[in-house]
């Protein structure tokens, strides 16, 4: 790593940081596992003045989804279940969904001529949606039942029951559509296994890897180690309600509930580089880990219509649990073919290239600049690189 440009990584950062649009950061990049750069900055909290420590903890949101993607590959492994079996064969309240579809101001429902196989969950072509993606007939239907944050004290599964009565956006199978495909994961491999998705995932994944201060909730000696956001959103836009770590919820999401540190993800995308192995523990096959970060859309079609399709970008794919990119070019991105990435809603992001054995991890807590900060980072790690 060119020393001047690792600086300018920083600086870039600290101006940011200076101008009162970011909280702070703590940023990481490995490189044939040598760690290049581990920098904390600004402010963990700022609200209270204290300083961003390597050691802050953060909501990742939707950076769970790879975990609990991970977790579901291991019970595929286990021979537990095929990822062509259909979700109602282990949850049974998703057999006869319904498929909305929208004309002139009105709205039909017409009986799925296909169900949704855990493969269409892990890859999003489900057919399900998040409710803040739109304002469809279906993401309106998710609002007025409060899919959502007012749903955390339901337990997971009261949650699967409330969603499978929604319709769906899509005929499974048809369109990638960003969704709560994740949290139906999380329930199946409760299901599966079970063992409560957290105990699963602590068991089996955490424990492990040594990723000992990840969870569902943070325990309250640590309390004072969680970054936050801004009270006011520093663009005038409307703040993010954060999720309550502070305590165990009811409701473990599989596709956005984790708290965790960089030093821990590191662990786990370090696990992810080495193709399923990490100092000697070996959670998946390498043939799994390929599987999971090669391209699953294919000739499937991104919805662009509404939110979703800004989430992959052109020259972009989708594998089970992973955004992928499929060629060098057409992003507006720096990175290589075959790279893979995925970020949360309140601003953390990664993002690993096999060819360049490394990976880079910027968490943060600012939600309505995260599409800004997460392209500036990436570009910044690539431009200083040797």
């Amino acid at each position: 790593m060119l020393l001047d440009r690792k600086n300018r990584l920083l600086a870039t950062l600290q101006l940011e940081i200076n101008k009162q649009r970011l909280p702070g950061a703590v940023v990481m990049v490995v490189r044939g596992g040598q760690q290049l750069v581990f920098e904390a900055l600004g402010q963990q909290n700022p609200n209270d003045g204290s300083s961003m420590a390597l050691d802050s903890i953060f909501r990742i949101y939707s950076m769970t989804k790879p975990i609990v993607s991970v977790a579901v590959m291991m019970l595929m492994e286990q021979g537990k279940l095929l990822l062509n079996d259909p979700v109602s064969k282990y949850l049974p309240e998703f057999s006869k969904q319904q498929v909305a579809f929208e004309s002139n101001g009105e709205v039909t429902y017409v009986a799925a001529k296909n169900n949704a196989t855990i493969q269409d969950l892990l890859r999003h072509t489900s057919g399900l949606t998040y409710e803040f993606l739109g304002n469809t007939a279906v993401q309106k239907a998710y609002r007025q039942a409060k899919i959502g944050m007012s749903l955390r004290d339901a337990n997971n599964a009261e949650f699967s029951k409330i969603l499978a009565t929604m319709p769906l956006q899509f005929e499974p199978g048809t369109a990638w559509e960003y969704s709560r495909a994740t949290d139906v994961l999380g329930v199946l491999v409760e299901v599966v296994s079970g063992q409560n998705l957290g105990d699963f995932l602590q068991q089996h994944i955490f424990e492990p890897l040594g990723m000992l201060e990840t969870g569902f909730s943070v325990p309250e000696n640590k309390h004072h180690r969680i970054a936050e956001p801004f009270k006011k959103d520093p663009d005038g836009g409307i703040q993010l309600k954060m999720i309550n770590i502070h305590t165990p919820p009811a409701f473990e999401s599989g596709g956005g509930g984790l708290a965790s540190t960089a030093s821990d993800y590191s662990k786990f995308l370090q696990f992810m580089l080495n193709k399923g192995e990490l100092n000697g523990v070996r959670l998946l096959s390498r043939h799994t880990v390929q599987m999971m970060t090669a391209d699953h859309l294919g000739s499937i079609p991104v919805n662009r219509a509404g939110a979703s399709g800004e989430l992959l970008s052109p020259g972009h794919g989708f594998g089970l649990g992973f955004a992928i990119r499929k060629e060098a070019g057409i992003s507006s991105v720096l990175g290589s073919a075959g790279l893979y990435y995925w970020g949360g809603i309140a601003g953390t992001s990664f993002f690993v290239d096999p060819t360049l054995d490394m990976f880079a991890i910027m968490m943060i807590q600012a939600p309505n600049q995260r599409d800004y900060y997460r392209p500036l980072f990436r570009n910044l790690v690539y431009a200083a690189m040797d």
